[in-house]
């Protein structure tokens, strides 16, 4: 008998999406405010902005992620360094390709500059995604569910 793994709810996806977002605003703001010598308001958009599309990106992301580690009969918070190497680098990817022409336009920066800006960004938030995740994992770990035995399925020694 086979069950596929058991994987992380809708609400906990959000919880997790939330929160990593929450934290990562909490460090990016200030710093980003000291760096382009703008008001925390103006930056703070700007990171609300980027938040909003890293949420909407991380919400379709790991659903995916999570489905390809079903398939492969893995928990997802059970991956090894690699696959969540992996899992960091690619979000990140995908963050990239999308916020490179909002930091043009918000500010005012050349697409060298903004790719420069994002991969220091990105580095920093590699680093961050994988900790945090594994943090998360640990302290809220997906469970697997009992398995239910039918009357008929039960084989007897």
């Amino acid at each position: 008998m086979s069950q596929s793994p058991a994987m992380r709810t809708g609400a906990d996806r959000l919880r997790y999406t939330v929160t990593f977002e929450i934290a990562l605003m909490l460090l990016l703001v200030p710093a980003g405010a000291a760096f382009f010598d703008k008001g925390w308001a103006d930056i703070g958009a700007l990171g609300l902005i980027l938040s909003i599309k890293a949420m909407l990106i991380n919400l379709v992301y790991n659903w995916v992620f999570d489905h390809i580690d079903a398939r492969a009969n893995r928990i997802s918070s059970d991956r090894s360094t690699v696959g969540r190497i992996l899992h960091a680098v690619g979000f990140e990817l995908s963050l990239v390709i999308t916020s490179l022409p909002i930091y043009v336009w918000w500010l005012n920066l050349t697409l060298l500059e903004a790719l420069l800006t994002d991969l220091v960004v990105t580095s920093f938030v590699v680093v961050y995604t994988y900790l945090f995740t594994l943090g998360y994992d640990r302290l809220f770990p997906v469970v697997a569910q009992p398995v239910r035995v039918k009357a008929d399925q039960l084989e007897l020694s």
